[in-house]
């Protein structure tokens, strides 16, 4: 299969006498779409922060691309996070700043000095995300929620990350916006090849994006020997699973229509404002 993009192991994460992971491993493949569900407080997003190393496990190994990210130096660390990007739950814009300056923050942080080439990025990352050039001159609450969700990433797509990390990217959307995010999580993997990771409870996202799942379970709800990943898999086999705890947090989610709802069938263009 390759080198993975980014693989844990053993990881175990303790915060004050709770054990909010306890062992996980997972590989993630290059160039696929891993979607990490499971019920609040299961260690979804301590997962994805250990992942990228914006938290430090109790104990357990990272790596990115296949090197420890605990032995690389200063350098090939900030080389090796600039190739993983992150769309926050809230697009975490800053509010100060306009909408361009926002989406050049991160070139101008690596040193980007090419004023030419900042304007041109800005505007080819807001395009892509189905936005105008309308808005670069507006700050973040000018825009509306689905708005600023679609700037967030076009600020992380502007590095051309090979890893996308989504954290909670429909959380707080209407249908259609919800639909747009999905989308453009499929189009950024059907066009540049990133491998995307994301954290949801949005099962229409799981069926839209998603090639396989990995299904956490409470740690504080398992006996010490037992695996705190209980499924990991692809959308049919996660229908067709004989967990019942899996069962109990799909429900009929996936009894309707097939499991995989391919996200390329009938898909609405992107709209340039919304």
């Amino acid at each position: 299969m390759g080198t993975p993009a980014i693989e844990i192991t053993d990881v175990r994460c303790v915060f004050g006498s709770q054990t909010v992971l306890s062992n996980v491993s997972l590989r993630i493949a290059a160039g696929e779409t891993v979607a990490i569900v499971g019920e609040s407080g299961c260690g979804k997003s301590v997962t994805m922060k250990v992942m990228m190393q914006l938290l430090r496990p109790t104990s357990g190994r990272i790596k990115w691309f296949g090197n420890d990210a605990e032995t690389l130096s200063t350098a090939e660390r900030q080389y090796q996070r600039l190739r993983l990007g992150y769309l926050f739950q809230g697009a975490a814009l800053f509010d100060s700043l306009t909408i361009y300056e926002n989406v050049a923050f991160g070139m101008r942080q690596t040193g980007e000095q090419n004023e030419q080439h900042i304007r041109q990025t800005v505007l080819e990352r807001l395009d892509e995300v189905g936005l105008s050039q309308d808005i670069v001159s507006k700050r973040p609450s000018e825009i509306s929620g689905g708005m600023q969700k679609r700037v967030g990433l076009a600020r992380a797509l502007a590095l051309s990350p090979d890893v996308m990390f989504y954290d909670e990217p429909t959380t707080g959307l209407d249908p259609v916006n919800s639909r747009r995010i999905d989308d453009l999580i499929h189009s950024v993997r059907q066009s540049r090849g990133v491998t995307g990771i994301i954290v949801t409870h949005d099962l229409r996202t799981v069926r839209r994006v998603a090639d396989r799942v990995v299904m956490l379970y409470p740690r504080n709800k398992l006996q010490n020997d037992v695996e705190q990943i209980i499924f990991d898999g692809s959308l049919t086999e996660l229908a067709e699973s004989p967990d019942e705890r899996v069962h109990e947090y799909i429900g009929d989610e996936f009894d309707t229509n097939t499991p995989g709802e391919a996200a390329t069938e009938n898909r609405p263009p992107l709209l340039k404002s919304a």
